[in-house]
């Protein structure tokens, strides 16, 4: 398995043969918790770095399956790609696998064309946030929930205290802001592929990757062995850009650090929002 191009040797071994290097870009973005599969720039950054390394290469494969997640490590991403490929000057083929919806199309949105299964789904271009209310299942435990703080705005959307209206009011300024920066990044993006208005593509709404085509969140339909093949022929070199890993990832799958007793908790919550994201697109 290729781990980049630093000093050329793979760039010599297939001189007589296309070479399109591939990264695989899947998972929940942001959600750092042990066992729990999740990508960010820290644990994707190495990989592109090392796809864009070769020298000769045709173009750079992106291969998303992402339900999205955190906002800025979505952006963050996108940024890194659309960096390297100007950088480069490579030209950047994504191919959607299951998903491509919030974050996972933001970071879609980094490549100068996107190919998705018959089945992909697309979109979902709006923002959300989800948390839990345990004000009332304390309340019946008898537990007092006691907090200290210096300034007025330190607390807020306590999980284990009443919401505050004033508290929501703020949460959905930040949300309108940064779903009003998503749908810029999306129009700088596709520009005049985009064929429908703003109220029917912006609103959250996700298609199968006909309608998404027809909307011009895509542009073709396929998959990556295919229309690499019928464009660089079928000699074409597809290596795929592995993840760095530590001694106990090599070893125990999904491994990224030890679970102690206090992160349980934490860990547990994590996964059930990782199901909660895929299970929103059915998967």
């Amino acid at each position: 398995m290729a781990r980049g191009d630093k000093y050329g040797f793979f760039s010599r071994l297939f001189r007589r043969r296309p070479v399109v290097p591939v990264v695989r870009l899947s998972g929940p973005i942001g959600m750092n918790m042990p066992l729990v599969s999740s990508m960010s720039l820290a644990s994707v950054g190495k990989q592109l770095d090392r796809a864009f390394a070769y020298k000769k290469a045709a173009a750079v494969a992106l291969v998303v399956n992402s339900p999205g997640g955190a906002p800025t490590q979505s952006h963050l991403i996108h940024q890194r790609i659309r960096q390297l490929a100007e950088k480069n000057k490579k030209k950047v083929i994504v191919f959607v696998e299951d998903v491509a919806a919030s974050g996972g199309y933001m970071i879609s949105c980094a490549g100068d064309e996107i190919i998705a299964d018959n089945y992909s789904i697309v979109g979902s271009i709006g923002v959300v946030s989800a948390s839990f209310g345990f004000e009332k299942m304390i309340k019946k435990l008898g537990i007092e929930r006691r907090v200290y703080t210096a300034g007025n705005s330190k607390r807020q959307l306590d999980a284990f205290l009443p919401e505050k209206p004033e508290d929501i009011q703020r949460l959905k300024a930040l949300q309108e802001a940064i779903h009003a920066d998503f749908i810029a990044l999306v129009k700088k993006s596709r520009g005049k592929r985009l064929t429908t208005n703003d109220k029917t593509l912006f609103n959250g709404e996700y298609w199968l990757a006909e309608q998404a085509m027809k909307y011009g969140l895509i542009d073709g339909i396929g998959d990556l062995r295919g229309t690499l093949q019928k464009r660089f022929g079928k000699n074409v070199v597809t290596p795929l850009i592995a993840p760095s890993s530590g001694f106990l990832a090599r070893r125990i799958p999904g491994m990224s650090g030890a679970i102690l007793p206090d992160n349980w908790a934490k860990t547990a919550l994590a996964a059930a929002e990782e199901r909660a994201l895929w299970g929103r697109y059915g998967l």
